[in-house]
């Protein structure tokens, strides 16, 4: 196929990785998260970018690049590093790291609570919450726009929050309320 009938660009994929954030809100991360971020950028610029920029001039010293699977695939890979580059970039300068353990021993819930609740059919649930780039649902770890956390922010221990789910709002009782000790 030629090449006229391809999109290669990379400005229109820069945000695909994870969600955008929501208009005029703070970036809000855990000092964990932001170090893992971190290391994944410093990873990318200083390792992994490097050797595919070596494979990439070595195959494109080979001659026809047309045919060259190396050379294809190196330049394929380095567009999704740089992307990734610019993506993480962008996310640590807005980020806005937010230290849980300064709300150890608190009842009320906000960011980087782990919160335990139960339904009104009596079902426990246990999340935490973190921000949009570290939250992990197989964790149990859900972002602080999510619709869950949204609901619980501020809430104390006791207090029963209404949510609203797509078969109507559902009332849950915070349970308990946890943060990281202090280190």
């Amino acid at each position: 196929m030629s090449k006229a009938f391809t999109k290669e660009t990379d400005a229109d994929d820069d945000d695909l990785a994870l969600p955008a954030l929501p208009a005029g809100t703070k970036n809000y991360i855990t000092p964990a998260g932001y170090r893992r971020l971190r290391e994944e950028l410093m990873t990318l610029i200083d390792e992994e970018r490097p050797k595919v920029v070596e494979i990439v001039s070595w195959a494109a010293s080979n001659g026809d690049r047309s045919e060259n699977g190396d050379y294809l695939y190196g330049k394929k890979r380095l567009r999704e590093i740089d992307r990734r580059i610019r993506f993480l970039t962008k996310r640590l300068d807005v980020a806005e790291v937010a230290d849980p353990s300064l709300h150890h021993g608190n009842d009320q819930i906000f960011f980087g609570a782990t919160v335990t609740y139960a339904n009104a059919r009596g079902e426990e649930r246990t999340i935490t919450i973190k921000g949009i780039d570290e939250a992990d649902a197989l964790k149990a770890e859900v972002s602080w726009v999510a619709p869950i956390a949204r609901a619980l922010l501020k809430a104390r221990e006791g207090d029963e929050v209404q949510l609203m789910t797509p078969g109507g709002v559902e009332k849950i009782e915070v349970l308990e309320v946890r943060y990281p000790a202090p280190q």
